[in-house]
């Protein structure tokens, strides 16, 4: 398998994207969050969407270069249209509005239609908490891609409705909370296809509601699905993305899942919390630090190392990558190479084994 490092990918993925045609600052940004999102261990939503994302462009489904459009805005909340830009660049946007209203007003909210893949939510949660402010967010997949099935069903309902939280702490890395409503993200099992291994127990069923560890009863016809998550108790779950639906959807205008959407893309809801305009912020980040060496100071179960709050092993996974390089299947890597070839891009320099 190749191995790259994180700059590595983000010069790769702004090749190609400005080589369709966008301008360096758009590339930089989208680049920037899939490599990020393989430094840390998220390979789903890193390299991987490339092929993906030009295949979007090309049927005219992400429009390049485009501008948001705020439909409508309060001082605490805005409806805002993407216009179907890149998902990334939207989200970013979309954040700083939030964030600029939050601090003016103590709490904002902000919706979003009309928008593509997002990609990995704690990285917009996460702007947010380097400013002091608590981040949540929920996406659905702009009522479509229902690749979930139902508590009880055997068919896909629901996209995967992921959820995050971002608390900020004053000496550490934020708490980071980002979640699929779903067992487990779609780009997770995609990422099992490509390397040809099979997916665990629990992860899909087939088209008859088995369950199955081939990752392909998924994509193949007829397709499977992905279980809500929590196992025997997937009720909760289920229940979850339920609201995440209804939060993304209803309230950005873009819709619940559905039979026969417009488009495949991310509705948005997020909202901000001014930490300050509730308790004084040191006293706050002293409740985190004390709350955190609580719940670390419980014994070790066994067959664990440590307690790891949310937010920490993915700090683990980009220190080690940071040494060790970023492994890309192969089998992604050549996708990603035949569609810089497409547009003449030669990555070829870009090997490093």
């Amino acid at each position: 398998m190749p191995v790259f490092d994180v700059d590595q990918l983000k010069s790769i993925g702004k090749c190609i994207f400005q080589a369709v045609g966008s301008v360096p600052k758009e590339a930089e940004i989208v680049a920037g969050l899939l490599a990020n999102a393989n430094l840390i261990g998220h390979d789903s939503h890193g390299v991987i969407r490339i092929p993906q994302y030009l295949g979007l462009i090309e049927t005219g489904h992400i429009i390049l270069n485009n501008e948001i459009e705020i439909l409508r805005q309060t001082k605490s909340s805005a409806v805002i249209n993407g216009n179907w830009g890149f998902g990334q660049v939207i989200a970013s946007k979309a954040m700083n509005i939030a964030i600029e209203k939050a601090q003016s007003t103590s709490v904002s909210t902000v919706t979003v239609r009309s928008c593509n893949h997002v990609g990995r939510l704690a990285d917009y949660a996460q702007i947010a908490a380097n400013h002091n402010l608590i981040a949540m967010l929920t996406v659905n997949n702009h009522g479509s891609g229902t690749r979930v099935a139902p508590w009880g069903g055997s068919e896909g309902r629901l996209s995967t409705n992921p959820i995050c939280f971002a608390i900020p702490r004053k000496h550490s890395q934020p708490i980071l909370v980002d979640i699929t409503t779903s067992v487990v993200a779609e780009g997770k099992v995609r990422v099992k296809r490509n390397r040809n291994e099979k997916v665990p127990e629990g992860w899909i069923v087939d088209a008859n509601g088995n369950p199955t560890n081939n990752p392909n009863d998924l994509y193949e016809s007829p397709m499977g699905a992905i279980l809500p998550f929590g196992g025997k108790v997937g009720h909760k779950g289920f229940a979850l993305s339920m609201v995440v639906d209804i939060l993304s959807g209803a309230l950005s205008g873009a819709g619940c899942s559905r039979e026969s959407p417009e488009k495949l893309g991310n509705a948005i809801f997020m909202t901000i919390f001014d930490i300050s305009s509730f308790v004084p912020i040191e006293e706050f980040y002293q409740e985190i630090d004390s709350f955190v060496d609580w719940v670390k100071s419980a014994k070790i179960a066994p067959g664990f190392t440590e307690i790891t709050i949310p937010g920490e092993p993915e700090d683990h996974i980009k220190q080690k990558r940071h040494k060790e390089g970023i492994f890309i299947e192969q089998k992604t890597w050549q996708q990603i190479e035949e569609s810089a070839e497409k547009v003449g891009v030669d990555l070829s320099a870009f090997i490093n084994n």
